[in-house]
C-alpha cells in the first residue's frame, strides 16, 4: 500500500532571518501529517542547498530540475509541496513560481498573492480600496531622504517602524518620538530595502486563522494576544513573553465582524490553504468595535503552540484532518 500514499515535501528553511523559525514548523507539520495517508520528508531549502532531512540525521540532495532526490538508489518524487518557509523565498512568490514551472501542486496562495502579502505597505493599500481599515503608514526605500517632523506630523507618535517585506517582527521597533526614527529605521533596513512607517493603532490584538476548500469555508476561532512588551515582538512571539487566548474574548458581535472580515479578505485576494490574518480592534468615534487588519501571513507558524493548531484544537477539529483537507482541495 505504500506506493498507494502521496509523497508530500514540508518544504522550510528559506533565506531570512526566520529559517530557524521555518525549521521549527517543519517539525510540527511533520508530527501532525497523517502517516497513514501520505509519505512525508522535510525539505530544507537555503540558497542553493536544497536537500532531504531525514530522521536518522542523514540528506539527500533534491534536484532542482524535477524537485526529485535519490534513497536507496531509486529516484523519488513528489506529489505536493507544503510550504512552510516564513520569508524568503516561500512566503514572496519566488518559490511559488519554481513549482508552477515544474507543475508541482502546493499548499499556498499564487505569485501574485504571496508577492502582494509579503509586502505590508502595498497590501495594506490594496485592500484599502476594497474598505478594509488599516493604519496610516509612510513607505521609505533604501536611502531616501524624509523629514522626522513632517513623519511625525503625518502619522503621529508613537507609531511603528517595521520592514516592510518580513515577518515574526524581525527588525520592528515602536518609536515614541521623533528624534528615535533614524536609529529605529537602520534596524529595519537589515531586514529589508523597504521600511514602512505606521500609525499606531491601540486596542485588543487578535489573530485569525481561515482556510477553504471546493466543499466548505473554515474560520478558525480568533486567540487574543495579551504581550508582556509593548507590542507583540520577536521575544514575545517566541520566548513565552505573551498570553494567548483562545477563542478571543470579543463580544458576539464583534467575533461574527472578524470572521466575515477573514472570510471576505481571503476571497478578495483569492488565498489558497491556510492564511492567519491579524488584526487590531479598536473603538471608533461612537464607541464601539471597529476591525483594523494589521497584516495577512500566508504561511503561518505551524508549531505545536502556534496560533493555528490552537485555534483548530478550539475549533474541536482534528489538524491531522485539516492538513489532509488542504493537499486533497489541489487534486
Amino acid at each position: 500500500m505504500e506506493n498507494l500514499k502521496r509523497t508530500i515535501a514540508i518544504v522550510c528553511g528559506g533565506d531570512s532571518s526566520e529559517h530557524d523559525v521555518s525549521l521549527r514548523s517543519a517539525q510540527g507539520l511533520y508530527s501532525f501529517f497523517d502517516k497513514e495517508k501520505y509519505t512525508i520528508y522535510i525539505v530544507d531549502v537555503k540558497g542553493m542547498d536544497w536537500h532531504v532531512n531525514f530522521e536518522n540525521g542523514e540528506t539527500a540532495k533534491i534536484n532542482m530540475n524535477d524537485f526529485s532526490f535519490k534513497k536507496d538508489g531509486k529516484t523519488i518524487f513528489f506529489d505536493y509541496a507544503y510550504i512552510t518557509i516564513h520569508g524568503q523565498p516561500g512566503e514572496n512568490g519566488v518559490m511559488q513560481g519554481y513549482f508552477d514551472l515544474i507543475n508541482m501542486p502546493y499548499s499556498t496562495s499564487g505569485v501574485l498573492v504571496e508577492a502582494l502579502t509579503f509586502n505590508k505597505y502595498v497590501l495594506n493599500r490594496y485592500l484599502r480600496t476594497f474598505g478594509v481599515h488599516v493604519a496610516d503608514s509612510i513607505l521609505l526605500r533604501r536611502g531616501e531622504e524624509y523629514d522626522e517632523d513632517e513623519v511625525a506630523k503625518r502619522i503621529g507618535m508613537p507609531c511603528f517602524v517595521k520592514p516592510a517585506a518580513d515577518g515574526s517582527s524581525f527588525g520592528v521597533s515602536k518609536v515614541k518620538n521623533a528624534d528615535r526614527l533614524a536609529p529605529a529605521l537602520r534596524v529595519a533596513f537589515m531586514e529589508s530595502n523597504e521600511v514602512m512607517i505606521e500609525g499606531l493603532l491601540s486596542g485588543v490584538e487578535i489573530s485569525q486563522g481561515i482556510y477553504k476548500t471546493r466543499e466548505k469555508s473554515v474560520v478558525l476561532p480568533a486567540t487574543e494576544v495579551v504581550s508582556e512588551d509593548e507590542f507583540f515582538d520577536y521575544a514575545a512571539k517566541y520566548n513565552g513573553r505573551v498570553k494567548e487566548i483562545t477563542p478571543a474574548r470579543l463580544s458576539p458581535e464583534t467575533t461574527k465582524a472578524v470572521a466575515e472580515e477573514s472570510s471576505r479578505i481571503y476571497d478578495l485576494l483569492r488565498a489558497n490553504g491556510i492564511i492567519r490574518i491579524d488584526y487590531i480592534i479598536s473603538k471608533d468615534k461612537d464607541g464601539k468595535d471597529q476591525v483594523n487588519m494589521l497584516e495577512v501571513n500566508t504561511t503561518p507558524g505551524m508549531t505545536a503552540t502556534s496560533f493555528i493548531p490552537q485555534q483548530v484544537k478550539a475549533a474541536g477539529l482534528d489538524i491531522k484532518d485539516v492538513l489532509s483537507d488542504i493537499v486533497e482541495n489541489q487534486f
